[in-house]
């Protein structure tokens, strides 16, 4: 069965559990499901030291689950604007993969989490979006026929799933989050179900 994969990572939660209300979407596609990965954080421990299986959540991504997946969806949490040093330290390293084109042509698409509504979630996504372009993927958004688009009143825009998580750091995404970030799922599988 086709797999996309949801490669995100998280520190404090949020985006993880927006990364199950994707991959829950994706699933809700007739013969689509996702394969939910995540990035080792970068610290002073070198990644030889690291175990190679984080102690709990999904799996640390491997190569060899970006030649595998039929489509891509990215999550980061917004550091000043802008993704997370782990996932940009990530895709820092697919030089081979971009000389080999293993994402060229795949759907890919975005999502993310702020502490505050205006703490810089659409410049974030939109700067994820830059090393798929480079990759060859065809990047997508939530466009405004998802009707929640036009009502949401926390997270969610039309260039990804987004959550904002308020000043106590609350990861539990509300309805319409959930729902606008499944939308999105559904959107990269049913391309990528297209397209194969």
């Amino acid at each position: 069965m086709p797999e996309i994969l949801v490669l995100y990572y998280s520190r404090g939660g949020s985006v993880a559990r927006l990364a199950r209300q994707v991959a829950r979407g994706v699933g809700e596609v007739d013969g689509m499901q996702a394969r939910v990965r995540t990035v080792p954080p970068v610290a002073a421990v070198t990644r030889v030291a690291e175990p190679p299986v984080p102690e709990d959540g999904a799996p640390y991504v491997e190569r060899a689950d970006l030649e595998e997946c039929a489509g891509l969806l990215l999550g980061s949490p917004t550091r000043f604007g802008n993704m997370a040093a782990p996932l940009k330290h990530w895709l820092d390293g697919l030089g081979a993969e971009w000389a080999s084109g293993t994402l060229v042509g795949k759907p890919a698409a975005v999502f993310t989490s702020t502490a505050s509504m205006h703490g810089g979630q659409e410049s974030t996504l939109l700067t994820m979006m830059l090393p798929l372009l480079h990759h060859g993927c065809l990047v997508m958004g939530i466009p405004f026929t998802e009707p929640l688009l036009s009502t949401t009143r926390s997270g969610g825009t039309p260039y990804g799933a987004s959550h904002v998580s308020g000043p106590e750091d609350d990861p539990r995404t509300t309805d319409e989050e959930a729902r606008l970030a499944r939308a999105l799922g559904r959107r990269v599988a049913a391309t990528a179900e297209r397209l194969a």
